[in-house]
């Protein structure tokens, strides 16, 4: 009779008598009790194979599989806490509520360690692996978009040359349209000739192949390109460094401007802005926007107002202020228009009335999409102000992005900076390397 008892007794009823040391006697249970509590825990586990409840086998089975459930109902808190335990000690109870609660604040399960050791540390590899992806992702990120922008620069250029080689010998006829196909990319006269003058020297009557004259083509042009690709060195003994940025109409002065305040602001230099193209009525709008967006403060006045004035004030507020930089926008002008030009003098001279040496970098910016007439640009604005460095915006929407070679070439200033994009990371410093090989359409 004592060894049918237990196969009478309730899922419940077996579940404490586990529980119970030998020397103690199991407390009854009220029948109704363990029906309801069986009704709201888990169904009872299959009977043993053998139907035998005494089974020594069969009761081994059920403690491991009940324990397998415990753990299973354990959050990960409790599981991780575990991991840790020393073989030799008890692990300390967490309220389930507070481990809930932590659950909810803390990051999802970990994967159990592949030895399968409760004592084995969560493995932070992977996360570190993730992380140093993640670098990679954000430095391939600009890489991917300025090659996006180039893309019809690099096809114009990229599929002429391939159209000219099916693996034969570099012969004059084949110089000839070569040449004509960099001169037709906007890299210029000179920089053409220069090029495939050295291409013929290294490999005239060899054969050659179209790949192999692209990554000549852009070792030639990151060697004339290098000594341009500067950064726009910040004086940190000036308090304000002031930058004067200029060019004509719907070149990207604005946008340029935020996106270097932003940029400098990431480096941790405390920037103002000054919105001195008062002449059209968005703009200065179009510039609070921007500082708002990147948290830097915009000096304006009304539409209409004085420009030079303007000036005037921002750079005795950013003095006052100890700003390490002060970016100046300007209104667009025609490089055409004298009386314009006069107006873009006054301000230079208006603030040199506070620093004789402002501005201390004056930017030209200038839309690639104007190709070979960039170059009229730069020789006028230059008649006018202190230009010492250029900035290349559109880059992504036009196919004349070698007129950066050509203007490397020819005037030798200072590149600072190109833009591919609208974003507001889309501008960065210029490198020559990376910049010939993505135009010759090389990884």
């Amino acid at each position: 009779m004592s060894e049918t008892e237990p196969e009478k007794k309730g899922w419940f009823a077996r579940f404490r008598s586990r529980g119970t040391p030998a020397s103690e006697t199991s407390k009854p249970i009220d029948p109704e009790v363990e029906k309801e509590a069986e009704s709201q825990v888990l169904p009872p586990p299959s009977p043993p194979a053998n139907g035998s409840v005494s089974d020594g086998l069969g009761l081994q089975q059920g403690a491991e599989i009940d324990k397998e459930e415990e753990v299973e109902k354990k959050g990960w808190l409790s599981r991780l806490r575990s991991r840790g335990t020393l073989a030799g000690e008890t692990p300390e109870p967490v309220d389930s509520e507070v481990e809930r609660e932590s659950e909810t604040r803390v990051s999802p399960p970990l994967s159990p360690p592949a030895s399968g050791s409760a004592s084995e540390a969560p493995d932070t590899r992977a996360g570190a692996e993730v992380e140093r992806e993640g670098e990679v992702e954000k430095k391939g990120g600009w890489l991917s978009r300025m090659r996006a922008g180039l893309a019809k620069s690099t096809k114009r250029v990229t599929e002429s040359i391939t159209a000219l080689f099916t693996k034969k010998k570099l012969d004059q006829q084949t110089l000839d349209d070569l040449e004509d196909v960099l001169i037709q990319a906007d890299l210029g006269v000179t920089v053409a000739a220069r090029l495939v003058g050295k291409l013929g020297k290294e490999r005239f009557g060899k054969e050659v192949t179209d790949e192999e004259v692209r990554a000549a083509f852009a070792d030639d042009i990151a060697e004339i390109l290098q000594p341009v690709a500067t950064s726009l060195v910040i004086d940190r003994a000036r308090k304000p460094h002031v930058v004067l940025v200029i060019g004509v109409n719907g070149s990207g002065k604005t946008t340029t401007i935020a996106k270097l305040a932003n940029l400098y602001k990431s480096e941790g230099r405390k920037v103002m802005m000054a919105a001195g193209d008062t002449f059209r009525a968005a703009a200065v709008e179009q510039l609070k926007v921007w500082g708002d967006r990147a948290g830097v403060p915009v000096i304006a006045k009304g539409t209409g107002a004085d420009a030079a004035g303007l000036a005037f004030e921002a750079l005795e507020r950013a003095r006052a202020e100890h700003c390490d930089v002060l970016l100046i926008d300007t209104a667009g002008r025609l490089h055409n228009k004298s009386n314009l030009m006069a107006e873009l003098a006054k301000i230079v001279r208006v603030i040199r009335k506070l620093d004789a040496e402002a501005p201390h970098s004056c930017l030209l910016v200038l839309d690639a999409t104007t190709g070979q007439n960039a170059h009229a640009q730069v020789e006028t604005f230059k008649e006018m102000t202190p230009v010492d460095a250029l900035v290349l915006t559109k880059l992504d929407g036009s196919a004349k992005g070698g007129v950066l070679v050509a203007l490397a070439e020819k005037f030798k200033l200072p590149v600072v900076a190109i833009g591919v994009g609208e974003g507001i990371d889309d501008l960065r410093p210029f490198e020559a390397r990376t910049f010939a090989r993505s135009l010759m359409g090389l990884t």
